[in-house]
């Protein structure tokens, strides 16, 4: 099929319609549902056509054991990153940026810039996805390095918009890789004894239902300017 037969209005709704959403109903996603929307993911574009993403999606019992794990190491400063992170990554123009958004989103939630114990406590529950039912891990091989991430990173932007086809709020976690080591043992996943390594956690991805009288969900923070991102070469 044509991509012109294709309604931009579609798209433009699809698109800006796609939110961080960091408050959930504790109404699951029906199963069938779930598995179309990982499906459809699966059509994303990679490298070569490898697709090397692992995906984990933890529900129920299994997702209730992974945010305690997670709370636990949080509190006891186990932390275990498969890619470094670092504070000062991200710097001029960027550094604004991130201060505008997290402006925003902690006035939305009533905690001051010095209200350090809010926004510890805020953290916190971004380890419970915020109320989320769901959560979905995103991996990738144990040899992975900058080229494979670009992957998955257009594999998780087509599961965030397939999951807004279906009109399911998501919102991707960097936080949750903080906890690579965690995640694995909660999950069970290969520890590398095989000989192999174990995958890498880059990122996850809360899911559900979003709860529309939060006001942490009513807010909306501002795009760079078309000017500000992007040159036309003619």
């Amino acid at each position: 099929m044509s991509t012109a037969t294709f309604a931009p209005a579609h798209a433009e709704h699809l698109i800006r319609a796609r939110r961080a959403t960091r408050a959930f109903t504790p109404e699951a996603v029906p199963e069938d549902t779930v598995r179309a929307v990982f499906s459809l993911a699966g059509a994303a574009p990679s490298n070569s056509n490898t697709q090397p993403w692992h995906v984990e999606v933890v529900s129920g019992a299994a997702r209730d054991r992974l945010s305690a794990d997670l709370t636990a190491a949080h509190a006891d400063q186990r932390m275990s990153l498969d890619f470094p992170y670092r504070d000062d990554l991200y710097t001029g123009a960027y550094a604004q940026r991130r201060h505008e958004a997290g402006a925003t989103m902690y006035g939305a939630l009533g905690i001051g810039r010095d209200d350090h114990e809010g926004r510890a406590a805020f953290n916190v529950e971004s380890l419970n996805f915020y109320g989320a039912p769901h959560v979905a891990l995103l991996f990738l091989p144990p040899n992975a390095e900058e080229r494979m991430a670009a992957d998955l990173g257009m594999y998780g932007q087509t599961l965030l918009l397939a999951m807004t086809a279906y009109g399911i709020a998501s919102c991707p976690q960097g936080l949750l890789s903080f906890y690579a080591d965690t995640v694995r043992e909660s999950l069970g996943l290969d520890d590398g004894t095989n000989g192999t390594g174990h995958n890498k956690l880059l990122f996850g991805i809360s899911f559900g239902y979003a709860d529309t009288s939060a006001p942490i969900n009513n807010i909306s923070v501002p795009r760079a300017e078309l000017h500000e991102t992007t040159r036309f070469h003619v």
